[in-house]
């Protein structure tokens, strides 16, 4: 599936008490990604293709292939996300508030709502958050 033939963008928002600051060192240290996503070799550089891996299941080697897109320090984050054929976008946006930050993350390039993809991104998207907020709260 290309990501131009797939329309549907999975959102998920967040407010997290915590400044911009420390949720953007969460979303671009390689050993705290590691912590609440996956083991990778990301480097906060545009342009810099890396890979996230997890444990192989039947069906998927455990490797999602990346790049860096887009780098907006404390603001926003995007990269690629190709994994079983599908090709989509993961972008992080971060907003200060008056308690912290609003986090969202939005990943585009899926058919629909009932595509399977789609309902096992918003579910490990969600887990994976969670594991970010307890993250985030115990850095200085």
């Amino acid at each position: 599936m290309s990501e131009s033939a797939a329309t549907t963008t999975l959102v998920i928002e967040r407010e997290m008490p915590h400044a911009p600051q420390k949720v953007w060192r969460a979303l671009t240290q390689g050993p705290l990604v590691e912590e609440w996503l996956m083991k990778n070799d990301f480097e906060p550089k545009v342009g810099h293709k890396f890979n996230f891996r997890s444990e192989p299941v039947q069906g998927w080697d455990g490797v999602i292939a990346a790049e860096v897109l887009v780098l907006e320090p404390h603001t926003r984050l995007a990269y690629s996300w190709a994994t079983m054929g599908m090709m989509s976008r993961v972008t992080w946006t971060l907003t200060p508030t008056k308690g912290g930050t609003h986090l969202r993350m939005e990943q585009t390039g899926f058919a629909s709502e009932e595509d399977r993809a789609y309902k096992g991104a918003k579910y490990g998207w969600t887990s994976f958050i969670g594991k970010m907020e307890q993250v985030v709260a115990r850095l200085n």
